[in-house]
């Protein structure tokens, strides 16, 4: 009998740790900590505002390697290396989620343990289905 548990992946992007981007226990699908991570060449570009794009995209690629849609997303955490550069995250945040009304819920985190070069991270929460 396998496991209830199962890994989710995002090609091209990966944690430097042994671990999944994400993992989907029934119909809850969790993430670990996506970043800005260009999958074409594996880098973090230089700004915060390209980060944020890619890292956006990257959460649509893991709600979608696990069966989901953005509208399975009901919380984001945003990891920011500055917490008073948070109109960089809104420009992909309104791009992905326009409605008002059907938007996740989020929170914002100053985190000052990044990897050099990294200003944002996600992890979210969805329910699929």
């Amino acid at each position: 009998m396998p496991g209830k548990r199962k890994s989710i992946h995002v090609e091209g992007v990966a944690h430097g740790a042994p671990i999944p981007m994400g993992a989907v226990v029934g119909n809850m699908l969790f993430s670990s900590a996506i970043g800005g991570i260009n999958p074409a060449t594996g880098e973090t570009p230089p700004t915060l505002e390209e980060q944020c794009v890619l890292a956006f995209a990257n959460m649509k690629t893991l709600v979608e390697n696990a069966g989901g849609t953005l509208d399975d997303v009901a919380s984001v955490h945003v990891y920011m290396k500055d917490l008073s550069r948070r109109d960089a995250v809104n420009v992909p945040w309104l791009e992905m989620f326009p409605d008002e009304d059907a938007r996740p819920a989020r929170h914002a985190i100053e985190y000052d343990g990044f990897p050099p070069g990294v200003e944002v991270q996600l992890e979210i929460t969805a329910v699929l289905g």
